[in-house]
């Protein structure tokens, strides 16, 4: 994401005696925080985060740096009336348009890869802009949430080097923290006008403490977050508690039941077919339904602090195991020791005299994301439909269950569908949340993945919301 101008002359300029000790305190008041509550020396950052992640700060450091406050001395303003004239008119355009920006936080949409994207000020307001920038487009989703320095030079509007990317979670914490700062600092102008005797109506308060101000300085409180975030995950990893439909939680459990010596297979399919709660797919192989019932809601208080997962079929029944014959055995797998409980006390009565006491697999999500990648990649099979196909078909599935989402409940909407919430002003604006978070978390960065072409337009339009996808 650099930018296209060479500021290399800068850049060996903020390495001078005269002003290397005014950029490394500027560095440390982005980096320090986070170092510090992490318990690491700032020489250890590299070997945590990556050459690239230090890179990225020091930029961000450098550029806040660069666009120090007005009646500061500046390294830009000293670099151009020294050094200003070796340096070509676009390079110039650029240091001085530097030299006037301030880092805020921007909403991404209307990506056009290679060329551009629109940036939504979500703390300054207004409508979105389009920014010409090739290679960052190659890298953002729709709705991703950036800190950033958005500048115009010789009439194109583009961002600087140093961009910064939030998940939701924390891009919420950091417009929290942005509104904090507003308002101590609108406290802080109300107590000086009342010690000076000025008027301290809203009038008079209408320049004082504006998001332009506040933002002026709040360049290093988007690095300590985006570090502190970074840090964190990186020192202290863990998983997010996950659970499955009936709030158990996730743990893959299979089952085998090997075969008694003279079993024939006829006999097994009979028993199996016999299950009210099992649907045939396939001669050796059935899904277990929970009976009668489609996806059930979380609480509230379990959403908030798991992620749920779950199987349906296109009528929308819960699919809680697969069981599998083979030569040898009868398996049934299921996510949750419960469910293997339940399961094994269903096909036991069945299946007495068949089949043999089982031999149980488990294995936690810890255990299956750090299993080598490689094994499973080398045993699957290649996809039995050309891409065209294959992508028509997820898409007409994510059609399917999208559809049934709409007039489900949903946590975040308060435990109402989105379509109920899409009626008041309000819930609204939770909707409009709720799809921007479903969208944005749903593109992958493989262009090849079916699910990066899907498009996400006629739910918006479905709950009258389009207007507010741009």
């Amino acid at each position: 994401m650099a930018a296209v101008h060479s500021i290399e002359g800068l850049i060996k300029w903020v390495r001078r005696d005269d002003w290397a000790g005014a950029f490394d305190a500027v560095f440390q008041r982005h980096v320090g925080e986070a170092c510090r509550s992490a318990g690491i020396e700032l020489d250890e950052l590299a070997d945590i985060i990556g050459d690239h992640g230090v890179s990225n700060l020091w930029g961000c450091a450098f550029e806040d740096f660069v666009s120090s406050a007005p009646d500061e001395r500046n390294v830009a303003d000293d670099y151009l009336k020294r050094r200003g004239w070796n340096e070509s008119a676009g390079t110039r355009a650029y240091v001085e348009a530097l030299r006037r920006s301030t880092m805020s936080f921007y909403e991404v949409s209307g990506i056009v890869v290679g060329e551009s994207f629109l940036a939504r000020d979500l703390i300054r307001g207004g409508e979105p802009i389009r920014v010409f920038e090739r290679s960052a487009t190659r890298s953002l989703k729709q709705w991703d949430r950036i800190a950033a320095r958005i500048v115009t030079v010789l009439g194109k509007t583009q961002i600087t080097g140093a961009v910064l990317a939030f998940d939701h979670r924390l891009a919420d914490e950091a417009l929290a923290s942005i509104e904090r700062l507003r308002k101590k600092a609108r406290a802080a102008a109300i107590k000086r006008a009342r010690l000076l005797g000025e008027p301290t109506d809203q009038d008079a308060l209408a320049s004082k403490a504006t998001p332009d101000q506040v933002l002026v300085g709040a360049a290093s409180l988007f690095s300590t977050l985006w570090l502190d975030d970074v840090l964190r995950r990186a020192l202290n990893p863990s998983l997010p508690e996950m659970q499955n439909s009936d709030c158990e939680p996730l743990e893959f459990v299979t089952l085998h039941f090997p075969l008694q010596s003279k079993t024939k297979l006829p006999a097994i399919r009979s028993a199996l077919d016999a299950l009210p709660t099992l649907r045939k797919e396939s001669d050796s192989f059935w899904n277990w339904l929970d009976p009668g019932k489609k996806a059930r809601k979380a609480s509230a208080r379990n959403a908030a602090t798991a992620q749920t997962f779950s199987t349906s079929m296109d009528d929308g029944a819960i699919v809680l195991g697969n069981v599998e014959i083979s030569a040898k055995a009868v398996t049934l797998s299921v996510n949750s020791a419960r469910r293997a409980d339940r399961g094994r006390a269903m096909l036991e009565p069945v299946l007495a005299g068949l089949v043999r006491a089982p031999l149980i697999e488990r294995q936690t999500v810890e255990q299956m994301m750090s299993a080598p990648p490689g094994r499973t990649a080398r045993n699957a099979e290649p996809p039995p439909l050309p891409p065209d196909e294959m992508k028509r078909v997820v898409h007409r599935r994510l059609t399917d269950h999208y559809r049934r989402t709409l007039d489900e409940p949903i946590p975040a909407l308060g435990n109402r569908s989105p379509r109920q919430a899409a009626k008041t002003a309000k819930g609204r604006e939770k909707v409009i949340a709720w799809l921007k978070m479903l969208e944005n978390s749903s593109g992958p960065q493989d262009p090849d993945d079916p699910i990066a072409s899907y498009d996400f337009s006629w739910m918006w339009d479905e709950l009258g919301a389009s207007e507010h996808r741009r």
